[in-house]
Order: C-alpha cells, then sequence, then structure tokens
C-alpha cells in the first residue's frame, strides 16, 4: 500500500523535494505539460509583502509607491483583515517560484502544482508570452535595471528620481508595442548603448534633432511637415526617443520603464486564461495525489477548503461582488472542456468539433498555447457554462431609471453574453486608445489623438497630461478623433 508522502502541517526541504517530484510525474506523463525548468525559493510572509507590492517581482528597483502599498499591506495582514499570495512566480527560465515559509506541507504543494506547471506551461507555450517576453534574460534585466536606478539616485537624488518615476509609472499602459515585435533583453547590449549614447549629443542622435534643423532654413511649408510621420502609440518610446531636452538619464529611466511594461504585456492579455490553467492544473495534480494514496484525507479537504475559496463567484446581487473572478471563469471552463470532451449533450456537438474526443488535455492544451483571454472566451465558454454561471446581459444608462436585462438564456441571448464577455477582455475596455499624432514644429507643442472605445469620454485626462509633459518637456495636448482639445 502507498504511504502519504506527508501527513502534518510541517514541511521540510528533503520532503518538498519528494512532493516536487510526484507532482512532476503527473504533470509531465499525465498531464502533458512541457515547462521550464523550475527553482523554488522559500520566503518569510514580510518578503513575500514585498515582493507582490513590488509589482510582483522581488529584483525590482524601490520605489516609494512599492513602500507605501508594502505598510498598507502589510498592516491589514497583521490585523488579520486580508490573508496573503501563496505564491509569486517569474516568468523567466528557469521559472523562478517564491513559496512562503508560512505555508503548510498542502499548501507548498498547492503551490508548486499552480505556479511550477499551471503558469509555468503558459509563460513557456502561449504565443503572446514566446512572442512578446525573452523568459530567458528578464531576470538580469531586472538587476541591471536596479542597480541603474540606484545608481542615478545617488548622482541625481532619490527625490528627482522618484518623481519622474511617477510619471513613468502613471504612464506603463502606453509604453507597449501591440504589433512590432520588441528587440530581446540583453543586459551586456544595454550597458554598451549606456556608453554610445553618452558620447554624443541629442540633437546628433536623433530624427527629431535633424527634423528640428531642417526647419530653421524657414522654406516654405514648414507647418505642412508632419513629424512623425505615423501615429505612435507607444507613448513612452516616443518620449525616450524625442524628448527634446531630456538628460539622458531620464530616457534611460524611460527606457526601463516601459522594457518592463512590454514584459507584463501578455499578462494583461491572459489574466484569466493564465490563472484558468494554474487552477486547473492545481486541481487535477492534487486530486491524482490523493488517488494515488500520497496525500491524506486531511490533507485534501486542507486544500479543497483553500481551492474553494479562490474560485469562489458572488452573485451580482452580492455585496462581495466586484466583477468576474477570473479564478472562477477561467477554472469553470477548463472544467466545462473536460466535460464536452467526455460527455457532450447535443448542445455541445452542434457548437465544438472537440466535443467526444475522450482527450480533454489535448484540447485544452492547444487552448492554453493559442489563444488569450477575449478569443478563449470567444470559441470555448459553452451555452451550458452561462447557464451554470447565471450569466446575463445588462444595460445601465444612467440616463433611464430603470436597468434593462438585453440577453438571457436563449439562442440569441448566449451569442450576445458571450460577445459582451469578450469584449471585456479587449485591451481597449480598460486602457483608452491615445497615440501621438504630431509635433509643432515651432512650439515643440505634442500632440495626441484619443479614439473613442465604444463611444467613451475620457475621464482624468488632464492627469494624464501633465504626466506626459513631464516627459516631453514642453507643452502637450491631447485631441479627440474630430480635432476637439480634450482638457
Amino acid at each position: 500500500m502507498t504511504e502519504p508522502l506527508w501527513t502534518g502541517t510541517e514541511w521540510t526541504f528533503p520532503l518538498i523535494e519528494r512532493v516536487y517530484d510526484a507532482i512532476e510525474e503527473i504533470a509531465v506523463n499525465e498531464l502533458g505539460l512541457d515547462c521550464y525548468p523550475n527553482q523554488l525559493e522559500i520566503i518569510t510572509s514580510e518578503q513575500m509583502v514585498d515582493a507582490y507590492c513590488s509589482i510582483g517581482m522581488p529584483l525590482f528597483y524601490k520605489h516609494w509607491s512599492f513602500g507605501k502599498h508594502f505598510a498598507a499591506q502589510w498592516d491589514q495582514y497583521k490585523r488579520g483583515y486580508t490573508g496573503l499570495a501563496y505564491e509569486i512566480v517569474i516568468n523567466s527560465n528557469p521559472c523562478i517560484a517564491y513559496l512562503m515559509e508560512e505555508n503548510t506541507m498542502t499548501m507548498q504543494a498547492l503551490t508548486i502544482s499552480h505556479a511550477c506547471f499551471g503558469h509555468n506551461f503558459i509563460f513557456k507555450n502561449n504565443y503572446l508570452f514566446k512572442q512578446w517576453t525573452d523568459a530567458s534574460a528578464i531576470v538580469d534585466y531586472l538587476v541591471f535595471a536596479r542597480n541603474y536606478i540606484q545608481k542615478i539616485e545617488v548622482r541625481e537624488g532619490a527625490a528627482k528620481v522618484e518623481a519622474f518615476l511617477d510619471s513613468c509609472h502613471a504612464l506603463m499602459n502606453y509604453g507597449i508595442n501591440r504589433y512590432k515585435r520588441p528587440a530581446k533583453l540583453s543586459p551586456t547590449k544595454e550597458h554598451k548603448r549606456q556608453d554610445e549614447r553618452d558620447r554624443y549629443q541629442q540633437t546628433q542622435v536623433t530624427e527629431l534633432g535633424e527634423f528640428y534643423k531642417s526647419l530653421q532654413a524657414k522654406s516654405d511649408g514648414i507647418e505642412d511637415k508632419l513629424f512623425p510621420k505615423e501615429p505612435e502609440e507607444n507613448i513612452l518610446y516616443f518620449c525616450e526617443k524625442y524628448a527634446p531636452d531630456l538628460p539622458e538619464w531620464k530616457r534611460e529611466i524611460i527606457r526601463i520603464v516601459r522594457k518592463l511594461s512590454q514584459y507584463f504585456y501578455p499578462q494583461t492579455l491572459t489574466k484569466t486564461l493564465n490563472e484558468g490553467a494554474a487552477t486547473y492544473t492545481h486541481y487535477r495534480i492534487m486530486n491524482r495525489l490523493h488517488d494515488k494514496g500520497l496525500m491524506t484525507d486531511g490533507s485534501m479537504l486542507e486544500f479543497l477548503q483553500s481551492h474553494t475559496s479562490v474560485v469562489f463567484q458572488p452573485a451580482f446581487d452580492d455585496p462581495r461582488y466586484s466583477g468576474i473572478n477570473p479564478y472562477a471563469l477561467g477554472f469553470g471552463m477548463m472544467c466545462d472542456i473536460e466535460r464536452i470532451c467526455r460527455t457532450p449533450t447535443d448542445e455541445d456537438r452542434k457548437r465544438f468539433d472537440f466535443a467526444g474526443c475522450g482527450d480533454e488535455m489535448e484540447v485544452i492544451r492547444d487552448a492554453w498555447a493559442n489563444y488569450r483571454d477575449e478569443s478563449f472566451i470567444q470559441q470555448f465558454l459553452s451555452d451550458h457554462l452561462i447557464r451554470e454561471l447565471d450569466l446575463f446581459q445588462l444595460r445601465d444608462n444612467r440616463k433611464e431609471t430603470n436597468y434593462m436585462v438585453t440577453a438571457i438564456h436563449d439562442v440569441r441571448g448566449y451569442d450576445d453574453i458571450r460577445e459582451t464577455l469578450a469584449e471585456q477582455y479587449e485591451r481597449p475596455f480598460t486602457v483608452p486608445e491615445i497615440e501621438v499624432v504630431k509635433v509643432e514644429p515651432q512650439s515643440r507643442t505634442l500632440n495626441l489623438r484619443y479614439k473613442p472605445y465604444q463611444k467613451r469620454g475620457l475621464a482624468n485626462a488632464g492627469k494624464m497630461l501633465k504626466h506626459v509633459q513631464a516627459l516631453w518637456g514642453h507643452p502637450v495636448v491631447l485631441h479627440d478623433d474630430k480635432g476637439n482639445a480634450i482638457t
């Protein structure tokens, strides 16, 4: 008879190693998961708070906002008002998972399954991560960024550097190229490029400098000259490259922030898919450990208590409701795919060509590798799950005294609900589309254009313009798609 790997709550490093081997055997041989090698790090609860207050990066540079967030989170934790993340995982090669030392052995097994094989598979195989991130270089780049900013704080003063970082952080969503693949991270090249940068004056190295020179001749048609020739969506890149009066250290900080913004870009588009994959993976692995006699009934109950809390979805009229829980939706869709593959209904067979195939992991691995949240929901959210989750579409118009239910559980309603839910995971739904369209030749005013999404207005435009102006160094004007200035 197989003996459980652990029976109590305490863990040791040899025990974690044995449990990891058992989990890896299930993940690789039974679930078919191909992952980066894993590196486990055990940290304290205080270090865990510090890590996820630094955007989930234990090697991140320091900034006052991280400290403010840490103080608030640590106070809440000590008072018992909130719990902590069980793990933090870095998209790197090897994949680094930080486990909290206060976890019980059961929770260590859960988080190893969740992070080291669920998230890890997404990091290595999903097309967005393969296209937009460089897992082999991110850790070295984080070290480079931290050391550079520490050096500049000593030279320029911490308050001055942090004030500039405030503006860069406020514009992180506008430091992303969505259509052009970024160059791979290389700290060695970054150091070399810094040296090259310092040898030249601004007007000798930028296209904008040459553009300004061409205007000094006062030739005809100055106002007709356009720079940039095409709209630029990456505002951080444009300011780094073309701001007329920025010192080189500020350009380097902008570059660091936008490089890290690009690194996080795939994660913003795969939140539900990523968390659903990790949650489904740990659920399958923990159940298999129990089925094989490697985990006790008591440990299984502890796991189920934690798992059900993670995937809990409050109803829309529950005071705790704050939107769709990505863990609940993602995990629900993975389990529903498993149901469709094994015991499909006639309704499923009409919609899904994989219904009844009997191999849910082949379908699920393909979905994890080739979809993002928006397309995953459009392709795999079944009518059955819509009913199970009690999803419906509600119109809330401030000009009307009553709500209106616009989509229910019927043929047309299922399609409308699916489409509306998928739209909420498109980037313009949460990040307004703003791009650089023109630099005024004489005043060097930077003109931005806002492209409304679904006829939405733009709130707090003044705050954003303040941060753009801090980077650009000259007046900044934001226009709507009709050319009217937005204040």
